[in-house]
């Protein structure tokens, strides 16, 4: 593909990581995954600052990762707890992609987390398929063209 026939202003990647593209919103979507939901509870895990994951968490919800959904415990005052919607369950694939490549590339010994199959207790890991079932090991089976703008 030229780069002429590439209309980058609409790239989808870019796009992408202008709403997940900062370390904390993807650690808040990881801990999200994990089960994660109140705010005491996601800033004792990340150990972020109050402000940032505020700001995070705002983010998420806008671009609707999150929604934001009131709770009260006997006695206290009302919060909220974040819950991922459909889009936010999305991004999931991403994260075990990321995932993998750091286990791969980047840890020193065992990787710190596996995942597996709930149903079967298989690992669980991210593949590239074409349409037909084919597995795509790389780029260099890839052919870029020219999204379908109707």
């Amino acid at each position: 593909m030229s780069d002429a026939s590439y209309d980058r202003s609409r790239c989808s990647v870019a796009g992408t990581l202008s709403v997940v593209g900062e370390k904390w919103s993807l650690l808040v979507m990881r801990e999200a995954f994990l089960g994660v939901r109140r705010f005491a509870d996601l800033q004792q895990a990340l150990g972020a600052p109050k402000a940032v994951l505020t700001d995070r968490l705002a983010t998420l919800v806008q671009e609707g990762l999150l929604s934001r959904e009131p709770y009260r415990e006997e006695g206290a005052r009302q919060r909220h707890e974040y819950r991922l919607t459909a889009k936010g369950r999305d991004l999931y694939p991403t994260l075990v992609a990321l995932m993998q490549w750091g286990d791969r590339y980047l840890a020193d010994g065992p990787p710190p987390l596996a995942l597996e199959h709930a149903d079967c207790g298989a690992p669980v890991h991210v593949a590239l398929v074409c349409a037909d079932g084919h597995e795509v090991p790389g780029p260099r089976e890839v052919l870029a063209r020219p999204g379908d703008h109707r």
